[in-house]
């Protein structure tokens, strides 16, 4: 049963196309790696995704509805979670904060405003909970713009599963993080796979990706060039001439 479906999407802005005719979809479940050039169009895929930009033509569905003008915030209700490439964590909150915002909107409570609510006490205890899932409980009490680059990637994932999410948009998780950073990340990537969560993930790295996607889709030019298994796409000749164009063909002449 595909969770999310893609058809026929263009999209451009003042006459430049970005998108020319994206068409895929995703099963419940899957993981899926997405890779290509810079300007590929890669991340304008993800706003069309989760609502921050609005295609010409196509259309989106998502859970078998047609989500295609629907606004950001009921995609995100809806369970579409995006994790931007740019931190989108509320860096003056501490991190317990981040998370209880998170489950309150879950909700649509509002803010909880009296601390010795048994609401507040609740939320307080499950956000712990969530926080221990990425190793940041000690750091509960600590405003969330003191963290390291890697662990505000950690909470703002770990934040988006507080919210409800059922499927994962992550556009390039580990860009500026360390290497330990990294398997972090992966590791709560692979623990979103055990919950049955669906990931699309915008990563430069295959070696990467490929430890979890059993799926990669390669864009080029605003089209899907290549779909298939890591070590099939990793190795075709499209893929290098994608990236390295004419030098490799010159390289390559029967």
């Amino acid at each position: 049963m595909s969770i999310l479906k893609v058809d026929n999407l263009f999209f451009e802005i003042g006459g430049t196309k970005i998108l020319n005719g994206i068409t895929f979809s995703i099963i419940k479940g899957e993981t899926v790696g997405v890779i290509g050039p810079n300007g590929s169009g890669k991340t304008t895929l993800f706003n069309c995704l989760s609502g921050f930009n609005i295609p010409q033509i196509g259309t989106i569905y998502f859970k078998d509805k047609d989500i295609t003008h629907l606004p950001a915030y009921r995609r995100a209700r809806q369970g579409l979670g995006r994790v931007f490439q740019n931190f989108a964590i509320f860096k003056e909150m501490t991190v317990l904060e981040n998370i209880i915002t998170a489950l309150e909107g879950k909700e649509k409570l509002g803010p909880t405003f009296f601390p010795w609510s048994k609401k507040n006490k609740q939320n307080r205890e499950i956000a712990y909970e969530y926080l221990k899932k990425v190793f940041l409980e000690k750091k509960a009490e600590d405003k969330a713009g003191s963290l390291s680059g890697g662990q505000m990637r950690l909470l703002e994932m770990i934040r988006t599963l507080a919210f409800g999410a059922e499927i994962f948009l992550l556009d390039e998780p580990t860009a500026g993080v360390s290497p330990k950073m990294k398997e972090d990340i992966a590791k709560l990537i692979q623990v979103l796979q055990s919950e049955g969560k669906t990931i699309v993930v915008i990563e430069h790295d295959i070696n990467f990706i490929q430890k979890f996607c059993a799926r990669i889709i390669v864009l080029d030019v605003g089209k899907v060039a290549l779909d298939g298994p890591p070590e099939t796409v990793r190795h075709s000749k499209e893929l290098q001439e994608i990236y390295f164009g004419n030098i490799y063909s010159s390289c390559h002449k029967d």
